[in-house]
């Protein structure tokens, strides 16, 4: 049953009542339905508040704009006039509350970020200057992971909104593929390559392997599994840069992806892997928030982001 509203005084409708809008909104029902009783249901109004509401709104235009006969309810001549510039007052006064409910809704909000270290240094300062001239209101909160399935269970438990990782599998993500990003080898200067200008995925069999922390061996062994290859994996668990240095060192080789060792290769040999092996980067949400404000701003930013990257490679 609906809750009436027992508006049944004038003068609460004045300045200290429901906004003009209001009015022309509740006159508007009454007339599309033709009855001040049918009206009063649909409101939540008594029919005598309504018919109050439409004498005080009526004074204070300064004419009749509807009339009541035993059908109902119907417009005047001047109602019929005045109808068109009302629907219009009332769409546009919907916009402005829109607008307004956006932009406070931004002001409150903030998006969880967690994203591979390689990604958060190498992609996010661009993306991130993009989305704030998009969404200046907006905060983010960017988080940084080594660990290659972090992300993921950051996401299933709730604890951000948005991933930038290479693809696993995780069944509840919405996942975009952005980039194909290639495998290399890392080798020390003195390695013996020749004139060769890739390395085969084979002759990393039996050569003592430093491998990359955070669950990189998902990838490598990816690409190695479809050669055969079985790693003689040495333990460390140690960044990027310093896996980069040991192999500088001789004390092994290593695999790496392109974004985890770009400007930090003076001191290596660094070959593209053969046959050739990517990781596939993207990004992932919950599937309920895809196409959501905010987060649908940030993804087109990302992919603009991609578009000129792509153009520039």
């Amino acid at each position: 049953m609906t809750k009436c509203n027992t508006y049944d005084d004038p003068s609460s409708f004045g300045k200290d009542g429901p906004v003009e809008s209001k009015k022309l909104e509740i006159l508007m029902t009454a007339v599309d339905l033709g009855s001040f009783s049918k009206a009063s249901e649909a409101v939540g109004y008594t029919q005598s508040g309504l018919t109050h509401l439409v004498d005080s709104l009526e004074r204070e235009i300064g004419f009749r704009i509807v009339q009541r006969n035993h059908n109902g309810i119907s417009l005047t001549s001047e109602g019929k006039k005045l109808m068109p510039a009302i629907r219009e007052f009332l769409r546009a006064n919907a916009n402005l509350e829109n607008q307004i409910e956006q932009i406070g809704e931004q002001k409150g909000e903030s998006i969880r970020i967690a994203a591979y270290a390689s990604i958060a240094m190498r992609w996010m300062p661009e993306i991130l200057y993009r989305f704030r001239r998009v969404c200046p209101d907006v905060n983010v909160d960017l988080r940084m992971v080594d660990h290659a399935l972090e992300p993921f269970e950051l996401l299933e438990q709730g604890k951000t909104d948005v991933i930038f990782a290479s693809r696993q599998k995780f069944k509840n993500c919405a996942w975009l593929s952005l980039y194909n990003e290639p495998m290399y080898a890392i080798l020390p200067r003195n390695y013996p390559v020749g004139d060769e200008k890739t390395f085969p995925l084979e002759k990393f069999a039996g050569c003592d392997f430093i491998m990359p922390y955070g669950r990189f061996d998902l990838d490598i062994n990816a690409a190695l599994s479809k050669v055969g290859v079985r790693l003689d994996v040495k333990p460390s668990r140690v960044d990027d840069e310093t896996v980069i240095r040991m192999v500088s060192k001789g004390l092994g080789i290593s695999m790496m992806s392109e974004l985890m060792i770009r400007g930090n290769i003076d001191d290596v040999l660094c070959l593209p892997v053969e046959p050739a092996a990517i990781r596939e980067l993207g990004m992932g949400m919950l599937p309920e928030k895809e196409g959501r404000g905010s987060l649908e701003k940030l993804k087109n930013c990302v992919l603009d982001f991609i578009k000129e990257k792509r153009g520039q490679n």
